[in-house]
């Protein structure tokens, strides 16, 4: 790793003096996985400015585990690496406080060898390389993530309470789980914008406001890990997994994002007069979309069970396809001629590593910004309700065969990553196949 300079040696000093007179006991390292978990070791205060200037080791292997933390052969940071240390070097930008936990911040690291190359293939450090290629491009993106999750009583994983009502006051106050959230997220940094109950039973929605590169990515991953943190401490479990059971709605994560050019500040993707009022830049990126989103679907929709959500009639969309206001497309065109308008990828779900979620999309995105293709038509009515429209891959087997493919989007993300995320991937899926089901037992261990 190089050395520190004099200029970051005397930032981390200064950071460490404001953090002791703040009352901080405590300091975690954090780093996002290639499933957006954080993973962390906690540093009293008296060690963190060691470990912020030299970095501290970790098993660098954790990016290449699988959903079960499963050590993956052959995803290059394992036996290849002859299982070696990472360093998590913090990105001093990212310091906030862990407000549910006493006197303690983050920092959120990136992983590097002892050699000083980074592990290129970390979501976090795609994103990075990502918004630089758009920087060159001359836009800002600016972003945000809307979730959906269930909370669920920790031993039977049921609703905690039944029924279909969507934004019903009485709903959206029944668990004082949902308060304390909100709260716990502010004092986290997060601008709060809303609260409400989902669709289905014990499903709700925290919404947080927009913001531009780097900080949105991590204001996902630290708001996803921060619910799932907070409510199991309250003795409950949030759960963003896809479709939890064949039953109840399925959890998305609806990714929100604009583009602003990068000199004036303003909406790149607005031009008052043109067709639905989309400039030249908006008509590329949702191009780029149409494009490239099939290969992308592995990151949008990484495991077997996110395919059980994308389908027509669910809220969730099921073709490649786009629309002003069409709940129903991939890519839905909001606020169409207003100051505000944007796109929104209404592909992910709400398990997808939130870093891979901007990822695949801003991808896609530059792209089209770079092949300039003209914009195909929308539909006339719901885009799932037009059969001439590519579906979906319907398999994550089929989404990597799709990625793989696809060799312009495999260049953007980066052969160290396409190899790991591939490697992983079909560990789990060579376990899914290998399960026997219930589904399987109950219709043929009789019958047959």
């Amino acid at each position: 790793m190089a050395e520190t300079t004099k200029k970051n040696a005397d930032a981390i000093g200064r950071m460490v003096t404001e953090l002791r007179k703040k009352g901080a006991d405590y300091v975690r390292f954090e780093t996002p996985d290639l499933h957006g978990i954080g993973r962390s070791k906690l540093v009293p205060i008296e060690r963190v400015e060691h470990y912020a200037r030299g970095g501290l080791n970790m098993y660098g292997g954790v990016l290449a585990l699988d959903t079960a933390s499963s050590v993956v052969p052959g995803a290059l940071y394992n036996e290849q690496m002859n299982y070696a240390d990472q360093r998590l070097v913090p990105d001093f930008d990212t310091l906030a406080p862990v407000p549910w936990l006493d006197k303690t911040w983050r920092l959120i690291c990136d992983g590097q060898w002892e050699n000083g190359r980074w592990l290129e293939a970390s979501p976090r450090r795609i994103v990075r390389r990502l918004l630089a290629e758009l920087d060159r491009l001359g836009y800002v993106a600016e972003m945000a993530h809307e979730f959906e999750f269930y909370i669920l009583d920790r031993e039977t994983q049921k609703p905690l309470f039944p029924g279909v009502h969507i934004f019903n006051n009485t709903r959206n106050e029944m668990l004082p789980i949902i308060r304390e959230l909100m709260n716990q997220l502010r004092a986290a940094g997060l601008d709060m914008m809303t609260a409400n109950v989902e669709y289905s039973a014990s499903q709700f929605e925290l919404v947080y406001r927009h913001t531009a590169g780097m900080k949105a990515a991590d204001n996902a991953f630290t708001y996803k890990n921060a619910v799932k943190e907070i409510v199991t401490r309250a003795g409950l479990n949030a759960t963003f997994m896809s479709k939890p059971a064949p039953d109840i709605a399925g959890c998305g994560a609806h990714f929100h994002i604009s583009l602003l050019d990068k000199k004036t500040g303003k909406n790149a993707m607005l031009q008052k007069g043109a067709a639905n009022h989309m400039s030249a830049s908006a008509r590329h990126f949702v191009q780029g979309l149409m494009d490239h989103g099939h290969a992308a679907m592995a990151l949008f929709a990484p495991t077997p069970n996110c395919y059980h959500r994308l389908k027509p009639h669910t809220f969730a969309p099921s073709n490649i396809s786009w629309g002003v206001e069409d709940r129903s497309a991939m890519v839905r065109v909001k606020y169409a001629g207003e100051p505000s308008m944007h796109l929104e990828n209404r592909v992910p779900s709400g398990l997808a590593n939130p870093y891979l979620t901007v990822a695949g999309t801003l991808a896609c995105a530059i792209l089209g910004l770079k092949e300039k293709r003209p914009l195909q038509p929308s539909t006339d009515g719901p885009s799932e309700e037009n059969p001439n429209l590519p579906r979906f891959p319907r398999s994550l087997e089929d989404a990597l065969a799709a990625l793989e493919a696809d060799k312009s989007l495999c260049e953007l993300l980066g052969e160290e990553f396409i190899s790991v995320f591939g490697v992983v991937k079909r560990y789990e899926l060579n376990r899914f196949r290998s399960h026997i089901t219930d589904w399987e037992r109950n219709e043929y261990l009789d019958v047959y």
